[in-house]
């Protein structure tokens, strides 16, 4: 079984690959405290009554957790093939930016997994910590993209700077025009974002022209997309799919 893992900024996803089929996954919060060890007990605990690990790719956007992962990887994992998306590993992502050691690892995993699955051009929508717009080409290449706040952030500021206002939960009010203060936090966060989505997407669209396919992934994606008129395809999995494929490249 391969163990696919994807440290985000606020939560770690882990997928368990039997060949192409994502058996089972499991979403944990990110810790940039957490030592190697640690993250060891967690995974045991999560991973108790899988079958053995065969392999294990991993992407991570925080460099702190990227250094205990792999420290818990040469430790725990010494005689198992391990990728992880870095400058050196094999993905056959050409990445057209002015730096591209600034681009996410998770962003490079979800333009091979978008093109490869669905071909291109494409975008891909991003639901994280922030929410990311990447344009792939017809070719496979990461053109660029756009980065925006994300929705949890967004309205964690705002409940911290408005003295009246405070977190909801994001679900779809009862009207777009609110009766009520929760509702009206609830209709512009969820209305307002869906709206921006679109927005962006066909901003892209007119200057790079049109695209196969918009697919969203992230964690808060199902919240959003059902406003959205742009986004045709949720894949919540595509980074750990991203994962799968660089690691069968780099072994």
């Amino acid at each position: 079984m391969l163990l696919a893992i994807d440290v985000g900024n606020t939560n770690t996803v882990l997928g368990l690959f039997d060949g192409d089929e994502l058996m089972r996954s499991y979403r944990v919060k990110t810790d940039a405290r957490s030592t190697a060890d640690e993250y060891r007990l967690t995974f045991d605990g999560l991973l108790r009554d899988d079958p053995d690990i065969t392999g294990v790719a991993l992407c991570s956007t925080v460099p702190a957790v990227l250094r205990e992962m792999r420290g818990m990887l040469e430790r725990y994992f010494v005689h198992v093939p391990h990728v992880i998306i870095e400058p050196g590993a094999k993905t056959g992502v050409p990445v057209l930016m002015d730096n591209p050691k600034e681009v996410g690892a998770d962003r490079i995993a979800n333009t091979i997994a978008a093109h490869t699955l669905y071909g291109g051009p494409c975008i891909v929508v991003d639901f994280g910590t922030s929410t990311n717009f990447d344009v792939v080409s017809a070719k496979g290449e990461f053109i660029g993209g756009v980065l925006a706040p994300g929705v949890e952030i967004s309205l964690d500021a705002l409940a911290q700077r408005a003295a009246q206002l405070r977190k909801v939960e994001l679900v779809p009010p009862r009207t777009v025009v609110a009766k009520n203060t929760v509702e009206a936090l609830q209709s512009g966060a969820l209305y307002g974002f869906a709206g921006q989505v679109d927005g962006i997407v066909r901003r892209i669209v007119a200057e790079i022209g049109e695209v196969k396919q918009v697919i969203a992934t992230g964690g808060l994606a199902p919240v959003v997309i059902p406003e959205s008129e742009t986004v045709n395809v949720h894949r919540a999995d595509l980074t750990l799919q991203g994962l799968r494929i660089v690691f069968a490249k780099n072994t």
